[in-house]
């Protein structure tokens, strides 16, 4: 049931929960999302990155295969289709293809072209239907060539975004994309509680999902983290059983090599990564 991240976003703050944001990269990573999601009886936000999105032919692309999935699985739960990290003309892409939500992500930009841009496209998401994340102090690591050092957001900052009229903020608070090195000195929590206090509740958005302990993750929807973001973690199981199928030979056993039987290791394997988030992030049974 297609929908945009307002009304799961809502619940989820009131509830103390968090919504996953998977990152679907493939038919195979949607399929697997979207089954497990169903099975577990919790929303979701599929994450679309610019560059996800051209391996897989377009915005309009990901969008028709999304619908039909979704129709063709009989999900119920409410499903968010997500630009993850957008550009300003990537944003007016992704809604004029379908999209029920987009990021704009305007961190590197001065504050005042940031609040201009962001002001123009809340404007135009919201008399479309569609729910908006803007960000605010870039997050760590790299996304699609985006690359930011992890910086710690400015809570007057995110105050001004966030009376914008946007839907949920992603803040900066030392969480990076990709794996975390050994010396990351973990989020800050007493950032993350003004950036709450200052935002006057709006959920917040924690990118960078992979690999934080689960004690951090419990603690930052505490307070007020409604959304977490996990690409990585889904990527990295992947690749390990499909390397697992290989080196044991399967593909040379009774047409092990027919992509339906190669890519399914590493299907199951994403299936099993989004359950444990969405029962760390306790949003099972709240659709």
């Amino acid at each position: 049931m297609l929908a945009n991240a307002v009304g799961m976003l809502k619940k989820a703050k009131d509830g103390r929960y968090a919504v996953a944001q998977i990152n679907i990269n493939n038919l195979e990573w949607t399929k697997a999302v979207l089954q497990t999601v169903e099975e577990l009886k919790s929303p979701v936000i599929l994450g679309v990155s610019a560059g996800a999105a051209k391996y897989m032919t377009g915005f309009a692309t990901v969008t028709a295969m999304v619908k039909a999935m979704d129709a063709a699985l009989n999900i119920s739960v409410p499903v968010a289709i997500h630009l993850d990290h957008g550009k300003y003309g990537e944003a007016l892409e992704c809604i004029e293809a379908g999209f029920t939500s987009i990021m704009f992500d305007g961190s590197h930009f001065s504050i005042e072209e940031n609040v201009e841009k962001t002001k123009e496209l809340v404007q135009i998401a919201h008399k479309n239907g569609l729910s908006i994340e803007a960000e605010v102090g870039s997050i760590g690591g790299e996304e699609d060539g985006v690359i930011g050092m992890g910086e710690i957001a400015d809570p007057e900052q995110c105050k001004l975004i966030a009376s914008l009229g946007i839907d949920f903020l992603a803040a900066g608070i030392g969480n990076i994309h990709g794996v975390y090195p050994p010396n990351w000195k973990g989020l800050d929590f007493d950032a993350l509680e003004k950036i709450h206090n200052a935002t006057g509740g709006i959920p917040l958005v924690l990118h960078g999902g992979t690999g934080i302990p689960e004690d951090m993750i419990k603690k930052a929807i505490s307070l007020g983290v409604s959304k977490i973001n996990v690409n990585t973690e889904c990527q990295l199981t992947f690749a390990a059983a499909t390397r697992k199928y290989i080196e044991a030979g399967k593909d040379r056993e009774s047409k092990g090599f027919d992509p339906r039987k190669l890519l399914t290791p590493g299907f199951e394997a994403i299936k099993q990564t989004v359950k444990e988030k969405i029962l760390l992030f306790g949003s099972d049974n709240k659709a």
